[in-house]
């Protein structure tokens, strides 16, 4: 064999001995690798019979050049697959218009299904992305309940537009729900883009990978290029957790050498080869054993490299010491004239002297064994130290000095738990302990050694404009003194995250009792627990030190004790009011059906704000309707504007929740509706101070206030409430991430309110 020929075979045998190195650890064995351009390792494979089950089975078309994959039997496109993460190409929802206002482009709802399948939208790399200078929407609704979000993108001229930044000047961006399997964007115009068309004709929604999208102002002209922006779709093995799993050996997705983690959305479970493995751990044999000792350049020893199953071993030469590792003591030449003793080596060489070479150096070393175990606890209790000191300083701890130095009473007289202490009370966080998830974190049921039940708010990490946040929560609340406000009990500064102690209030929120647990209690709660929360606000304008606009009143942040008193919560959005001060400019953070429709047109926030969001809660205690509702008509959508409609058409009795209307109440009715219409004024002139709904309100109660509370026992504290700041209520609406200045807005608000465009 001549060495051409030689070399050849040799060449040959190593491409082929790469491909079936290739074939064993990514696909199926017999099964065709790749569609196109796109790797296709099992679970998935090109067929029913290479993939795990028929949503991984990928048909790959090749009536495109090159070939395109698509999920299973879907429209679906895959761009990528990367571990569990599968990315498609979009669907975005799309306008256009010409210069006189008339579509020319109208592609304005667009949806992708995936309910059913293994796959969610990621919560972590997707984000609702808006753009176009005149662009309003709705999206993320979910088939079977009202989970909504919403975006607006406005500008006046081209000038204002920043490529790259999307905090609502020609883009913005939305966090979504974890677990989402449906998303369906609506997006409309305010004009018709007639006033920017010079330089943005279009607008669009869509869901983006946001480490690939980067905010373009020429995606104005330009739409078609987002169909080539990415979804990330996350996979997952089932709906049992990794536990559940693997007492089914018959049909557990792992195979040996591999471990089994739960999905990031907590349903299904994923595979992941063991540490010292590489390969597909759905596969048998997929995952095989790493060569430290092979790469030069990656060999973990300095001395000998040993490879072992799973792992390796390094070790030095016998004429030197050490553990024979890079990241280690490495090796040492041995020096035959030297003994090293250590820290305590004056007693070893005492030790010489006096004694044996054995007994010296054993000594020596028990000495040096001590010394090393008192030194090593003296330094993680000073990292400790340090550790505290430093979530101290992180989570506003100077800030809060400041507060304590500038406010008399209130701060001082809260208790500062230890990191301990509460770590204890929630049973190291136990999420059976979990009350409920928020914008600004989890909040759990702690139990206090005296036996106390307290609610314990961890926020999430938070940067610094967000630390303000929640410093001023706690000083807002430490100057608030009302029975109908949650109180704050003390706050813990020394763990990686703030957490806060608020009193426990057991019989969840207004919103659970009016839409989920309907009849639980009738006109006369209703009309009280109207009163009580308007007094509660009213104080918060009026009476508090520094009068205080709490930015997103609703049924759910109203919280019930188990005597139906009402509790006013979530101060994660409020802001101190100077009183020379009446207005307020800032990105709004409230929920959508609740916000006020006049902040659209002067961007200033002000105590009226709070009045019409109220007046909205006064809607939904007559009506037993929630605030906005996909469901209901598109005239019936919004609630709000809704119920002016039917009062202007004396159809009142017709919006009642049934049970509450008697022959007794019907003048109270009539005056709370009457009371509601004028909270829900488009003018903020036109509506009354919180102070006169309050006294209103008070006046229809009359002096037997007292006598309309009745106890009862209802066990509530097992419901599954919807998602607000401070405790969790029934599912509804979805808040905008208050940390990235986004905020919820009702697409048809505006428009069904008669807004002047």
């Amino acid at each position: 064999m001549t060495a051409e020929l030689f070399l050849l075979v040799l060449v040959f045998s190593l491409m082929l001995a790469s491909a079936v190195a290739v074939n064993q650890t990514e696909t199926k064995p017999g099964c065709q690798a790749n569609c196109g351009n796109v790797t296709i390792p099992y679970p998935f494979g090109i067929g029913r019979h290479c993939s795990s089950e028929e949503w991984t089975s990928i048909n790959c078309n090749t009536t495109f050049s090159p070939p395109k994959p698509f999920i299973a039997d879907t429209i679906l496109e895959i761009v990528d697959i990367s571990g569990s993460e599968v990315r498609i190409k979009n669907f975005p929802a799309l306008e256009c218009y010409s210069q006189s206002g008339n579509l020319t482009l109208d592609s304005s709802s667009s949806s992708i299904d995936i309910i059913g399948s293994p796959y969610t939208f990621s919560s972590t790399k997707n984000k609702f992305t808006v753009i176009g200078c005149d662009t309003i929407t709705l999206s993320g609704r979910t088939k079977g309940s009202n989970y909504s979000s919403g975006c607006t993108s406005l500008c006046d001229n081209r000038g204002d537009v920043i490529d790259g930044s999307c905090t609502g000047i020609g883009c913005c961006q939305t966090a979504i729900p974890k677990g989402l399997q449906y998303f369906d964007a609506i997006i409309d115009s305010l004009y018709n883009y007639s006033n920017v068309w010079s330089f943005d004709p279009c607008g669009a929604a869509f869901l983006a990978d946001q480490d690939i999208y980067k905010f373009k102002a020429s995606d104005f002209m330009n739409v078609d290029s987002l169909y080539d922006v990415p979804v990330v779709l996350n996979f997952a093995v089932g709906i049992q957790t990794c536990k559940d799993a693997q007492e089914n050996n018959a049909t557990f997705a792992c195979m040996e050498n591999s471990h089994c983690y739960d999905s990031i959305d907590d349903v299904g479970y994923l595979c992941n080869c063991s540490e010292g493995y590489e390969g597909n751990p759905y596969l048998n044999h997929g995952c095989q054993d790493i060569d430290e000792c092979e790469d030069p350049k990656k060999n973990p020893c300095v001395g000998i490299c040993t490879n072992l199953q799973g792992s390796y071993n390094c070790s030095c030469p016998d004429n030197s010491y050490g553990d024979g590792t890079k990241a280690g003591t490495g090796c040492t030449k041995k020096n035959k004239e030297v003994i090293v003793i250590g820290t305590l080596g004056w007693f070893a060489v005492y030790s010489l002297t006096n004694l044996n070479l054995k007994a010296g150096i054993g000594l020596g070393f028990l000495f040096l064994l001590v010394g090393g175990s008192l030194l090593s606890r003296s330094m993680k209790k000073r990292r400790l130290f340090k550790l505290k000191e430093k979530f101290f300083q992180q989570n506003g701890g100077v800030l809060l000095k400041q507060h304590i130095s500038t406010h008399e009473g209130g701060v001082e007289l809260t208790k500062i738990f230890t990191a301990e202490e509460l770590k204890l009370a929630t049973n190291n966080y136990d999420k059976h302990r979990i009350l409920g998830r928020g914008g600004y974190g989890v909040v759990y049921k702690g139990i206090l050694p005296d036996q106390s039940i307290v609610a314990i708010k961890k926020s999430k990490l938070i940067d610094e404009s967000q630390l303000e946040l929640f410093i001023n929560e706690f000083v807002i609340l430490t100057q608030i003194n009302h029975r109908n406000v949650v109180r704050l009990l003390g706050c813990c500064l020394e763990t990686e995250v703030p957490l806060l102690v608020y009193e426990f209030v057991s019989n969840g929120t207004l919103f659970h009792h009016i839409h989920e647990n309907t009849g639980t209690f009738g006109w006369e709660d209703r009309l009280r627990i109207a009163a009580e929360t308007a007094g509660a606000i009213a104080y918060l304008h009026s009476a508090a030190s520094i009068p205080i606009i709490h930015r997103d009143i609703k049924s759910a942040n109203i919280l019930l004790d188990n005597n139906y008193t009402a509790k006013v919560a979530d101060f994660g959005a409020s802001r101190l009011n100077p009183l020379d001060q009446t207005q307020i400019s800032t990105l709004v953070q409230g929920t959508m059906g609740y916000l006020d429709p006049e902040y659209f047109h002067t961007s200033q926030l002000t105590d009226k704000s709070d009045v019409y969001s109220f007046g909205v809660v006064l809607a939904e205690l007559l009506t037993g309707e929630k605030p906005l509702c996909l469901e209901r008509s598109q005239e019936e959508r919004n609630l709000a504007s809704y119920f002016i409609t039917s009062l202007k058409e004396n159809q009142l009795f017709q919006l009642l929740q049934a049970g509450i209307l008697t022959e007794g109440n019907t003048e109270q009715i009539h005056a709370v509706a009457e009371l509601a219409k004028r909270c829900l004024s488009l003018k903020g002139e036109e509506r009354p101070l919180m102070k006169e709904v309050a006294a209103e309100l008070e006046g229809l109660i009359g002096f037997a206030r007292q006598s309309l509370i009745r106890p009862r026992n209802v066990k509530t504290e097992s419901a599954e409430y919807e998602q607000g700041d401070l405790y969790a209520v029934p599912s509804g609406f979805y808040n905008s991430d208050g940390a990235s200045g986004q905020y919820s807005l009702d697409i048809k608000m505006m428009q069904s309110m008669n807004v002047p465009r």
